[in-house]
């Protein structure tokens, strides 16, 4: 995206969260075992910027899992499920 850091706060979640008004609960599965968690996700960091701008996040830590299809696959079901109650689609 280039070396112009403000460029990418279009793209930055904890951007977005603390910028826009909150719309749509959001859901996050985030394996314990998953090598980016400390240094590049940072969940609890989303977590509290959206607490901070009102925003509903639920946030699942589930152990033993890392960035891998296999953790995707694990709980697709449940995030599908999750945007059609709130879409109104279920």
């Amino acid at each position: 995206m280039g070396d112009d850091r403000s460029l990418w706060q279009s793209y930055d979640s904890c951007c977005l969260i603390a910028q826009q008004k909150p719309t749509f609960p959001i859901l996050i599965d985030q394996g314990d075992d998953d090598q980016f968690l400390a240094d590049q996700l940072q969940p609890a960091k989303l977590a509290e910027l959206a607490r901070q701008n009102e925003w509903s996040l639920r946030l699942r830590i589930q152990p033993g899992y890392d960035h891998s299809y296999f953790t995707i696959a694990t709980f697709i079901e449940d995030h599908l499920r999750f945007h059609a109650e709130h879409l109104g689609l279920a």
